[in-house]
C-alpha cells in the first residue's frame, strides 16, 4: 500500500533518483546552466512588463523554478515567471498594488495544491481548444502591444492600462520616438531571428541581451538601462519577509486568484503534455503531482517579492533539446541564476530595455499560436464564436472575464452538440441493411489490421484518451482502424486529437483508416479537411470498406518496405 502511494504522489525528482549516474548528473548541469541563461533575460523581461522590477522575475525564476522542479509531476518541466501572466499581473498590480499581488498569488498558490490534492489535476482538460486559443491570442497581443513604448523609445510616463487607450496613446507620442533605442530594438530582434534560423542550437535571446548589455557598455550609449530605470539589480540573496496582508483586499482577489490559478495550471499541464512528447520513452507527467509543485511554488514566489510561476513551453523545451534526462537540469538552471545574481548583479545595470522589448515581441508572437487560427475558422460556427469572444474580451476586456465568457460559450456549445446527436427514428428495412456494412459480427479481421472504436461524445475533456492508443503503438500492427460509428459528435479538440493520433501513426511507418463517422462528425471532419492527414482514400464509409481498404493499404505498405518487390 505504501509503494503505491509514493508512486502516485511522489514528486518526479524523488523517482528519477532510482537509476541515476554520476555522467547523468554532469549531464543535468551542463543543460541547467543553458537553460539558466536561457531564463534570465526571459525573467527580467516579463517582471518589467508586469509592472515590476526585473529582480522580482530572477527571484520568481529562482525559488518558483527549483520548487516546481523538485516537487513537480514532470521530469523535465521547467518553471517560472511566463508571458501568459503578464496581462493578469499587470492588471492586479494597478489595481491593489504589489501587496495585492502578493497576497494574489499566495492565495492562488493554496487553490493550486488543493486542486493536485484532490486528484482534481485533470480537470484542466476540460478547457476546450477555442477557450484556450482565444485567450493564448489575446495575450499575446497584449503582450506585444506593452511593449511599443520600450521598442519604440517613446516619451510615455504613464502608459494606459487598456489596451484601446495604450494603443491611441502611442499613435498620439509617436512623434517622439528614439532612433537609437529603435535601432537596438530592432537589431535585437533581427539577431533573435536569424540566430533561430541558422544557428538553432544557441538562443538567440542570449546572443541579444549579451550583444545589446556590451555595446552600452562599451560605447557608452545614451539608452534606457536597467540601471537607469531601476538603478540596477541587488546583488546577494533574495531576502524572505512575508508580504503585508491586507484583509480587506482578501476578499476581491478571491477571482483574480482563481485565474491566476487556472490559467498556472492550464500551461504547466500544456507544457508538461507537451514535454512528454518531446522527451518520448513512454514518459507521462503526473497532474496532481504538477499542480501540487506549482502550488507550493506559488505560495512561496511571494516570500521573496515574486510573480506567479508556471511551467513555461518554450524554457522546458530547450532543456529537452539540450539533453535534460531529470529534474535536476531546472534546479541547476535555478542555481545558475543565483549565482548570476550573486557575483554578476552589477553588470545588469548595463541591460538596454529595448533589448528586453525586442525578447518580449518575440515571446509574443510565439505564443500566440497563430496557426491554429485557420483550423478553428474551418469549424462550425459556434466554435469560432467562442474562440473570438474569448479573443476580444482578453484583449479588450480582461482574462478574468475573458475565461468566465469562454467557458459559458464552451458548455453552451457542449450542450448544444450532444442535444443534437440525440434523435428518434424508426428502424426500417433499410436500416437494418445498411446496419450490416457497419457490424463487425461477421467479418475477418486480419492479422495486420487492429479496429478500435470511440463511443459517445469525443469532446473537449474526453479528447486525451486517445494518448493511450498512441502510447500502445510499438505493439500495434500495421494498419489501424478507427471506427466512428458509434462517435455521436466531435469538436475541435477532438478533432486535434484525431490529428495527433494520424501524424503519430504516421510517423511510426503504419497506415490508419477512419471509417463509418455519422452526419455531424463526418460534417466536421471534411470541413477541417482531415484528409490532409490521413489521405481521402482513407476515410470510409464504412467498416466493410474500411477492411477492404486496408487490404489495399497492406500492399502498399508491403511494397514501400520491399523496394526489390517495386523492381520486379
Amino acid at each position: 500500500m505504501g509503494v503505491h502511494w509514493n508512486a502516485k504522489w511522489a514528486p518526479k525528482s524523488f523517482l528519477s533518483f532510482k537509476n541515476y549516474s554520476g555522467q547523468t548528473f554532469i549531464g543535468d548541469v551542463i543543460v541547467g546552466v543553458t537553460v539558466g541563461l536561457v531564463a534570465l533575460p526571459l525573467a527580467m523581461a516579463f517582471a518589467i512588463a508586469s509592472g515590476l522590477t526585473p529582480q522580482a522575475g530572477i527571484y520568481t525564476a529562482i525559488i518558483a523554478g527549483f520548487l516546481i522542479s523538485a516537487l513537480g509531476g514532470s521530469r523535465v518541466q521547467i518553471g517560472g515567471p511566463t508571458g501568459a501572466f503578464v496581462v493578469v499581473v499587470a492588471g492586479i498590480v494597478a489595481k491593489y498594488g504589489v501587496d495585492g499581488l502578493f497576497t494574489c498569488t499566495g492565495i492562488a498558490g493554496i487553490i493550486l495544491i488543493m486542486l493536485g490534492a484532490t486528484g482534481l489535476g485533470s480537470t484542466v482538460k476540460f478547457i476546450p481548444r477555442p477557450v484556450v486559443v482565444g485567450f493564448t491570442n489575446g495575450i499575446a497581443v497584449v503582450i506585444a502591444s506593452t511593449q511599443l513604448k520600450d521598442f519604440f523609445g517613446l516619451q510615455m510616463p504613464h502608459a494606459p492600462g487598456e489596451f484601446l487607450g495604450r494603443i491611441q496613446a502611442v499613435v498620439a507620442q509617436f512623434h517622439t520616438i528614439s532612433l537609437g533605442e529603435t535601432a537596438m530594438a530592432a537589431g535585437s530582434l533581427l539577431l533573435i531571428l536569424l540566430f533561430r534560423k541558422y544557428v538553432p542550437r544557441v538562443p538567440g535571446y542570449i546572443v541579444a541581451l549579451a550583444a545589446g548589455t556590451l555595446l552600452v557598455w562599451l560605447f557608452r550609449l545614451p539608452l534606457q538601462t536597467i540601471g537607469t530605470r531601476f538603478g540596477g539589480i541587488p546583488a546577494g540573496l533574495p531576502a524572505f519577509r512575508a508580504p503585508r496582508l491586507r484583509l480587506e483586499l482578501v476578499r476581491p482577489l478571491i477571482n483574480p486568484a482563481i485565474t491566476v490559478a487556472m490559467l498556472g495550471a492550464i500551461e504547466s499541464l500544456m507544457s508538461a503534455v507537451v514535454a512528454d512528447r518531446m522527451f518520448g520513452k513512454g514518459e507521462r507527467h503526473n497532474p496532481n503531482v504538477e499542480l501540487i509543485g506549482q502550488g507550493i511554488a506559488n505560495f512561496f514566489s511571494p516570500l521573496v517579492g515574486g510573480l506567479p510561476a508556471t511551467g513555461a513551453i518554450a524554457r522546458t523545451a530547450t532543456n529537452i533539446r539540450s539533453g535534460a534526462r531529470s529534474p535536476v537540469a531546472g534546479m541547476v538552471h535555478a542555481l545558475v541564476l543565483l549565482t548570476i545574481v550573486c557575483f554578476a548583479a552589477p553588470a545588469a545595470r548595463f541591460v538596454p530595455i529595448a533589448v528586453l522589448a525586442a525578447i518580449l515581441m518575440v515571446v509574443s508572437y510565439n505564443m500566440g499560436e497563430w496557426g491554429e487560427i485557420p483550423e478553428l475558422l474551418k469549424l462550425s460556427k459556434l466554435e469560432i464564436g467562442t474562440w473570438a469572444v474569448t479573443f476580444l474580451l482578453t484583449v479588450f476586456a480582461d482574462l478574468t472575464v475573458a475565461v468566465e465568457a469562454g467557458m459559458i460559450l464552451a458548455a453552451l456549445v457542449f450542450i448544444r452538440k450532444v442535444t443534437s446527436t440525440t434523435t428518434v427514428a424508426e428502424a426500417t428495412d433499410e436500416y437494418i441493411a445498411e446496419g450490416r456494412k457497419h457490424s463487425l459480427q461477421d467479418k475477418v479481421i486480419p492479422s495486420y489490421v487492429r479496429v478500435f472504436r470511440i463511443h459517445g461524445p469525443f469532446l473537449f475533456g474526453a479528447a486525451d484518451k486517445i494518448e493511450s492508443l498512441v502510447q500502445r503503438l510499438p505493439e500495434l500492427p500495421e494498419i489501424l482502424v478507427l471506427r466512428l460509428r458509434n462517435m455521436t459528435a466531435i469538436d475541435a479538440t477532438g478533432l486535434r486529437a484525431l490529428e495527433y493520433l494520424a501524424d503519430q501513426v504516421h510517423a511510426s511507418g503504419r497506415g490508419l483508416i477512419l471509417c463509418g463517422a455519422r452526419e455531424q462528425p463526418a460534417m466536421m471532419i471534411q470541413r477541417a479537411e482531415f484528409e490532409e492527414h490521413v489521405g481521402r482514400e482513407n476515410i470510409c464509409a464504412n467498416i466493410t470498406q474500411a477492411l477492404e481498404r486496408a487490404d489495399e493499404l497492406h500492399r502498399e505498405l508491403s511494397l514501400q518496405a520491399s523496394p526489390a518487390l517495386q523492381e520486379v
